[in-house]
C-alpha cells in the first residue's frame, strides 16, 4: 500500500458524511507505518471502542469505510476466524464489524457485516510480521503472495457488498 496522509484518509470515506470524516480519529503514527507490509490501513478509534476504520486502494481510488463492532463478548475458550485473512483468535480477537452501505442504501440504514480481526492487523498476520495472541494461522500450501491475494479478494468482495465502486 502507498503511504497515506491524514488528508488522503479523511477524503477517502464513502459511507459517512464529510463532517463525520473530518471528526473521526486518525492514527498519529502514519509516518512510522510499514506501508509496504499493509494491504489496507485499519485502526480502532481510541475514543469510541465500538468504532473502527479501514482505508484501502481499490483500483486507482482510495476507499475508506467506517465500521461498528458488535458488543457481544466471547469467552476466552471460544475461537473465531477472521473472514479476511483466515487467522484464528481466542475470545474477542475476532469481531463482527458492520459498515453502512455507500450512497442512498446506507442513508436508509442498510449495512453489511463481516467477521474481522478486531485489531485489523490482517496484513501483518498473513506476512508473519505479527503473531496472534493465543490464536494461530493454519499451515497452508499457498505462498504468502497467494494468501495476500486471497485476503485482498475477500476485502474486495466485502467492499462490493457495500456498493463501493470497483476497480475500473
Amino acid at each position: 500500500m502507498r503511504s497515506l496522509t491524514e488528508r488522503d484518509i479523511r477524503g477517502s470515506f464513502v459511507n459517512c458524511s464529510k463532517g463525520e470524516a473530518q471528526r473521526l480519529s486518525v492514527p498519529r503514527d502514519l509516518g512510522e507505518r510499514d506501508w509496504e507490509a499493509l494491504d489496507f490501513l485499519g485502526w480502532r478509534d481510541p475514543g469510541a471502542p465500538d468504532r473502527s476504520y479501514l482505508v484501502t486502494e481499490r483500483g486507482s481510488r482510495l476507499v475508506g469505510v467506517t465500521l461498528r463492532l458488535a458488543s457481544a463478548q466471547r469467552g476466552f475458550l471460544h475461537r473465531s476466524m477472521c473472514s479476511l485473512c483466515l487467522t484464528t483468535h481466542p475470545g474477542s480477537g475476532v469481531s463482527l464489524m458492520t459498515a453502512r452501505k455507500a450512497g442512498a442504501a446506507g442513508r436508509e440504514g442498510n449495512s453489511v457485516g463481516l467477521y474481522m480481526c478486531t485489531n485489523l492487523a490482517c496484513s501483518l498476520y498473513v506476512r508473519g510480521k505479527k503473531v496472534p495472541e493465543g490464536g494461530g494461522r493454519f499451515q497452508e500450501s499457498l505462498t504468502t503472495e497467494e494468501q495476500i491475494e486471497r485476503t485482498l479478494g475477500n476485502l474486495s468482495a466485502f467492499l462490493g457488498k457495500l456498493d463501493v465502486p470497483g476497480a475500473e
